[in-house]
């Protein structure tokens, strides 16, 4: 692929809003994305996160705001603006009963790529992706990775300076996933702009910023150690049962803010950790639970999320409107 020389943003988002009757999906989000870089949004599903990424694209009319695709206005270049990115959707958007090879050759001439030079990147983007040597099977049998990779190469056939990926790796086995995050990475070391979402914190983290979003709004952006900074100390782990019995103790403690099951341990989120490091073993074995370990933690995203989503729910409750 061609590397990308670009400096200036070739994602811009700036206020953007939609509202479907009464709902609101999409408020106030503002956002960019330079050359090289991977911006993740994380959210729950109905977060907003295929919202935006449509109103990028220009397959959604936005109630407000701007939006621009390597400097073309989403809304009034709105060809020039797609001629420009690749898009992947979340669910399987190619024709299941043409070839792998007739796939890429439909998509490229739609994109407006053909003979010689559609041949030449066709075979690059196959081998790119891994399905060289698939090229006449069916793309409806393929596994799910396997249809996803052949997305990104009718997404990349017109070698787009941006490509958004909605939620590429639903559903896919983890060594599936980190082979399709292996070629999001060679995308950004050519310059490509990434926008992905992503409700996995483990792919998140990999992203150059991030942008959590809860309820159509960007609670909070940055680079994932800006994001879980604020809580370095303040994340317990802990090994006990039985749950119920834990969670009522925990909470009980006067410096402890929440309290979240991840498996067969806890990450307990406190205002010091002194405190509650000292108390919580003695009044769980005053309770009669089983103690095993608890001890100082490096904060992972999860918790950052789960403490900005509590912020929220607070500064509702106060009548602050987020």
């Amino acid at each position: 692929m061609t590397v990308i020389a670009a400096t200036a943003p070739l994602i811009e988002a700036d206020g953007l809003y939609k509202s479907f009757g009464d709902t609101a999906a999409v408020r106030g989000v503002s956002l960019t994305v330079r050359p090289g870089e991977a911006y993740g949004l994380v959210g729950a599903d109905g977060a907003g996160k295929t919202t935006l990424m449509r109103l990028l694209v220009g397959a959604l009319r936005m109630d407000a705001g701007h939006a621009r695709i390597d400097g073309h206005d989403v809304v009034t270049d709105t060809e020039r603006a797609r001629s420009r990115l690749g898009y992947l959707a979340q669910r399987f958007s190619m024709y299941g009963d043409l070839t792998v090879a007739e796939n890429v050759r439909f998509f490229g001439a739609s994109r407006g790529v053909s003979g010689d030079e559609l041949a030449r990147r066709s075979a690059y983007l196959l081998q790119f992706v891994g399905l060289a040597g698939v090229e006449d099977r069916l793309a409806g049998v393929l596994s799910g990775g396997m249809k996803q990779k052949l997305g990104l190469a009718c997404a990349l056939l017109h070698q787009p300076h941006v490509v958004l990926l909605d939620e590429p790796t639903g559903g896919l086995d983890p060594l599936t996933r980190q082979d399709f995050w292996q070629l999001i990475i060679r995308l950004l070391a050519d310059g490509v702009a990434v926008l992905v979402s992503t409700p996995y914190m483990d792919e998140a983290v990999r992203c150059t910023r991030l942008g959590f979003l809860h309820e159509g709004t960007v609670l909070r952006e940055g680079a994932p150690r800006e994001l879980t900074e604020p809580l370095d100390g303040r994340i317990l782990e802990l090994v006990a049962a039985p749950r119920r019995t834990v969670q009522a103790v925990v909470r009980a403690d006067p410096d402890v803010e929440d309290v979240a099951a991840f498996g067969e341990r806890y990450h307990v989120r406190v205002r010091a950790a002194a405190g509650p490091l000292e108390r919580l073993p003695r009044a769980l074995a005053a309770a009669g639970a089983s103690f095993t370990a608890l001890r100082t933690i490096a904060p992972a995203l999860e918790d950052a999320f789960i403490a900005l989503l509590a912020e929220g729910r607070s500064d509702r409750r106060h009548g602050i409107e987020l």
